[in-house]
């Protein structure tokens, strides 16, 4: 087996919040077009990942999320990007939120084990920028 690969990654300067909303829910206006956000329609949710401050207090939102950029873009045949991030991660006893997009993924993970999410990265041979 191939040995992990070694990433840089960015950690986003903002606090992120994960929101739940039912599936035929239209995308609220509260959802602003700036910095980091994410929307994905399923079946059964309507999931929002935004700043922490753009969801109203009844929104049913999950606030305190810092969030890891891997620096991409990355090719589609590469394997093992995401879980030379998750292993560290998992091992540190850290639960995570990912998110991919066409070009990159993104790795959130709660404010109260941020430090130890840092630490865990680095152990591993990445490099935060």
């Amino acid at each position: 087996m191939a040995p992990s690969p070694q990433l840089e990654l960015e950690l986003l300067p903002a606090r992120y919040a994960v929101v739940r909303l039912p599936p035929d829910a239209a995308l609220p206006a509260w959802l602003q077009p700036e910095g980091f956000r994410n929307v994905a329609w399923t079946a059964d949710e309507l999931s929002i990942v935004c700043d922490e401050a753009m969801p109203p207090g009844d929104a049913g939102a999950e606030r305190g999320w810092r969030c890891f950029k891997l620096r991409g873009p990355f090719d589609f045949a590469l394997t093992g990007i995401l879980l030379a991030v998750l292993e560290p991660l998992a091992g540190a006893g850290i639960g995570i939120f990912a998110v991919s997009t066409f070009d990159t993924d993104y790795v959130l993970v709660k404010q109260a084990k941020l430090q130890v999410a840092i630490e865990a990265l680095a152990a591993a041979g990445h490099r935060l920028l």
